[in-house]
């Protein structure tokens, strides 16, 4: 029976909300859209089985199709990034993460990672999160050009002595030196974990470095620029280990074994079948020739972005982009990334308040807004569409409060959709 008529409440939620997806951009950096198959796979029978276990290794019967399923997403992952072996169970990324670290630490021992408000994630040692309360975090910023500074994180880790160190962020805009970075956790004798969650599409796409020969472990969420369903993957290099738990001098060996003993049992239970066949289906998308074009043309529409916001006296962290994303310092406009955010939210155009580095704002009203391009080259818009969108962003910015204006953008903004729609056989009533 039809949703509309089990639970029509529900229903009416869902079908504002696929229309508010489809009259605005979402340029939320983390966000993306799923093509219908893989939200037709997230919707599937496989969200009825429960799979404790791995492929071959299960706990419960009637695994036969399961296995076949996850056995896909392995494979399929194995091949697009290079690595002999993947985890693909992780229901998200910050438990991927914490996988990693239940893997490859003892309670207490020490991480390094990127300080959440120079662009850094929570699990990459921030305070309030389990990667700072249950292991001594160590942070390390940007320079004040909102770079990352090689030469100084060396010396951190030199200092500190880390047994991990992560590379990865959630706001940073440009390339990451994956090689510069295995130097330094070589250095000290670390782990190198590359959360590449932002980036991993732009990776596959060839518009990226890889970290693959660089980091030990691999971790990236499954939506994003890979463009999938919300989810995760752990990727390494190693083989398969009987030991319980391989002694310290083996355990880079038997790297495999660490990861999945540590997503389970160690973590999780069952892992959520019909992810995993929505995360199968996006890699055989990321697969396809045309993944790659998607890819460029992601990096392409950030970069004119930046361009014309650049040209409007928008002030960009580290002077534009090499990626999907834009950081943006709006208080040269007498702004705040609250009232940025709101703004924009008004016009049909949806980005995210975010600290700058250095910021002295409080990060629940920072001083910048985070902006993105995966989804809108998603729905088939370029450059020419981009310059629409920063036209709109900078006129409803010098004039937050001029509510004629807004009404005129927004319309602009739905009529712009129009031309690039999305689910268009999707109704929830």
């Amino acid at each position: 029976m039809h949703l509309s008529k089990t639970d029509p409440e529900l229903a009416q939620l869902l079908q504002h909300e696929l229309i508010r997806e489809r009259d605005g951009l979402e340029l939320i950096p983390s966000e993306n859209i799923v093509s219908p198959a893989v939200l037709e796979a997230l919707g599937s029978v496989g969200t009825n089985k429960y799979s404790e276990g791995y492929p071959g290794k299960r706990y419960y019967g009637g695994q036969e199709f399961v296995d076949k399923i996850e056995s896909l997403a392995i494979e399929r992952a194995k091949k697009l990034f290079d690595v002999t072996h993947a985890n693909v169970q992780p229901y998200s990324g910050s438990p991927a993460n914490q996988a990693v670290c239940f893997a490859l630490l003892e309670p207490g021992e020490k991480l390094m990672g990127m300080h959440l408000l120079y662009g850094g994630h929570l699990t990459h040692g921030w305070k309030v999160n389990f990667s700072s309360k249950y292991y001594t975090a160590v942070q390390y910023p940007t320079g004040k050009d909102g770079y990352l500074d090689y030469d100084e994180i060396g010396r951190i880790a030199r200092e500190e002595k880390p047994k991990l160190i992560f590379i990865g962020a959630t706001a940073y805009p440009r390339i990451f030196d994956f090689a510069r970075f295995a130097e330094i956790a070589h250095d000290v004798d670390a782990y190198l974990v590359a959360d590449i969650s932002h980036v991993s599409g732009l990776i596959i796409g060839g518009v990226h470095p890889s970290p693959v020969g660089c980091a030990d472990v691999i971790t990236t969420t499954t939506h994003k620029t890979l463009r999938g369903p919300r989810g995760a993957m752990i990727l390494c290099n190693g083989e398969e280990s009987n030991f319980l738990k391989p002694p310290p001098e083996k355990s880079r060996r038997y790297l495999p074994t660490l990861i999945d003993r540590a997503v389970f049992p160690g973590l999780q239970g069952g892992p959520h079948d019909h992810q995993t066949a929505a995360i199968a289906v996006a890699l055989h998308e990321a697969a396809q020739p045309e993944f790659k074009e998607y890819a460029a043309q992601i990096v392409r529409n950030a970069k004119s972005l930046a361009d014309h916001l650049l040209s409007y006296g928008f002030t960009l962290i580290s002077g534009g982009t090499d990626n999907h994303m834009l950081l943006v310092d709006v208080t040269a406009k007498g702004l705040t990334g609250k009232i940025a955010e709101k703004t924009l939210d008004e016009v049909g155009i949806t980005v995210n308040k975010n600290t700058i580095p250095f910021d002295t704002r409080s990060p629940y009203d920072p001083s910048g807004i985070r902006i993105g391009t995966p989804s809108l080259t998603t729905r088939g818009m370029k450059e020419s569409e981009v310059a629409i969108i920063a036209d709109v962003i900078n006129r409803v910015l010098h004039h937050p409060d001029d509510d004629a204006l807004k009404r005129r953008c927004h319309q602009i903004i739905k009529d712009l959709c129009a031309q690039f729609p999305i689910y268009p056989d999707l109704s929830y009533l």
